[in-house]
């Protein structure tokens, strides 16, 4: 059957004949990447955040469906889909770890960032030796964002004591005015042995290079800055200025999509 996508009345029944094929698909022919369907479905279309939930966390469980195991980590961290939860750190730790092994990327990533972040709950141990195993493996499957984070961890270094100056992740960013600030994060001094990670500028533009090659806007401004400094590459202005204009056009894109989510925020689903 076609259906005119413009009439609210094929909308809807579209709309309701997709979560019934994607019900049968994973409860009946027990198809994993259909009950992950399933899961995106019950949060993006019905809303109903507790459902998906469930079916996340059973796909993972049931399937090692690795997609799965990130959302419900998702959910777990965020407390979503469970009425006046506050979230549960290592319960969220655990299903990133398990998506990470399943070989998710941004499993992967969310389980290094726990791991290495000073700034996450009290319930995780810090360990920056096995949280840059994840980042690495995660920047090693080309996600943008590990890649960016451990460029910075390589500026600055990561020091062992708890209350020394954070793991650096020298960034790009917008200045609330509409133009990219591009000033890469300057090592701290300190002595070799009183880092877990050393400072290490090469190792730094490259995973700043890897990260802008996959588009990340804030890892193509520092890689400006290293051009035009010096700093782990040898100083070239025309490469300086190149990245620079890169970020500034990838900013321009970001501006635009957020217009238009917001432009689309009036535009829901028919009830």
């Amino acid at each position: 059957m076609a259906y005119d996508l413009k009439k609210e009345s094929d909308v809807k029944e579209y709309v309701e004949k997709l979560g019934v094929e994607y019900r049968f698909g994973c409860y009946s022919e027990k198809k994993p990447e259909v009950c992950h369907l399933l899961g995106d479905y019950l949060e993006g279309i019905k809303k109903d955040f507790e459902k998906a939930s469930k079916v996340y966390k059973s796909t993972c469980d049931d399937y090692g469906y690795a997609k799965s195991c990130y959302k419900y980590g998702n959910y777990s961290f965020l407390g979503k889909g469970k009425s006046g939860s506050k979230g549960e750190p290592r319960v969220a730790y655990q299903y990133y770890e398990k998506g990470c092994n399943l070989n998710d990327s941004d499993a992967c990533l969310h389980s290094g960032l726990l791991l290495v972040s000073r700034s996450m709950p009290k319930e995780i141990d810090r360990n920056v030796p096995k949280g840059l195993q994840f980042l690495t493996k995660s920047c090693d499957m080309n996600n943008a964002t590990a890649c960016f984070y451990l460029s910075g961890m390589h500026i600055s270094g990561v020091q062992k004591k708890p209350d020394d100056v954070a793991a650096g992740s020298g960034s790009g960013s917008g200045n609330g005015n509409g133009s990219m600030i591009t000033a890469a994060v300057k090592p701290t001094t300190g002595k070799d042995n009183d880092y877990i990670v050393l400072k290490d500028m090469k190792k730094a533009f490259q995973f700043a290079y890897k990260a802008c090659e996959l588009r990340n806007m804030y890892a193509c401004a520092n890689l400006s800055q290293m051009y035009a400094r010096g700093d782990g590459i040898e100083k070239n202005e025309k490469e300086a200025e190149k990245y620079k204009k890169m970020a500034l056009e990838m900013q321009d894109e970001v501006k635009k999509q957020q217009e238009t989510l917001t432009f689309q925020q009036g535009v829901g689903m028919p009830n």
